[in-house]
């Protein structure tokens, strides 16, 4: 085979790759809408599911046409029943396809608004470490807030880590 050949053949396949990741993806979020919208109907609660995929990951978000105070519920205080959900439908998804789940689940555009106020938050501690060139430690974080974190940190061309033990894992941001 010649070297042109080859690339070809690599990248069908690597085509053929990201058709069966998406294809897996979307059958995760069909899976956990299904979960989700009997969990709705048991608790008397109006909401559309929204499905996407963002990279490695499927999306799922309930959203509601006009009273988002009732899904708050399914919110709870800092996201707390939000997290435990999500961990629930994951199960879900597990137990139909037996494969471990990265499902992302949004209610009431909560994880958006979170990510928005993360990312800045991000931005302004990487921004403080390059004036100060100190290392700046942020408060403890779930996982999701300090992926998020971290990838600010990043697109402002800065390093960072995290340290601690759960729950009390936090993110450290390094001057250059």
């Amino acid at each position: 085979m010649t070297e042109g050949t080859t690339s070809a053949v690599e990248a069908e396949a690597a085509a053929s790759a990201d058709e069966s990741l998406i294809t897996r993806l979307e059958q995760e979020g069909d899976i956990a809408a299904d979960y989700l919208e009997g969990l709705l109907d048991i608790a008397d609660l109006d909401g559309d599911i929204d499905m996407d995929v963002e990279g490695d990951r499927a999306l799922v978000s309930i959203v509601s046409d006009g009273n988002d105070r009732a899904l708050q519920r399914l919110v709870g205080q800092d996201g707390e029943v939000l997290e435990a959900l999500q961990e629930l439908t994951r199960l879900a998804v597990h137990r139909e396809t037996g494969e471990r789940s990265r499902l992302m689940l949004d209610i009431a555009g909560f994880r958006a608004r979170k990510r928005e106020e993360l990312a800045a938050l991000g931005a302004e501690a990487a921004e403080r470490a390059k004036s100060t060139g100190e290392q700046v430690k942020l408060k403890p974080m779930t996982p999701f807030e300090r992926k998020v974190v971290h990838d600010a940190v990043a697109a402002a061309g800065l390093r960072s880590e995290s340290e601690g033990e759960e729950p009390q894992r936090c993110v450290v941001v390094l001057p250059a």
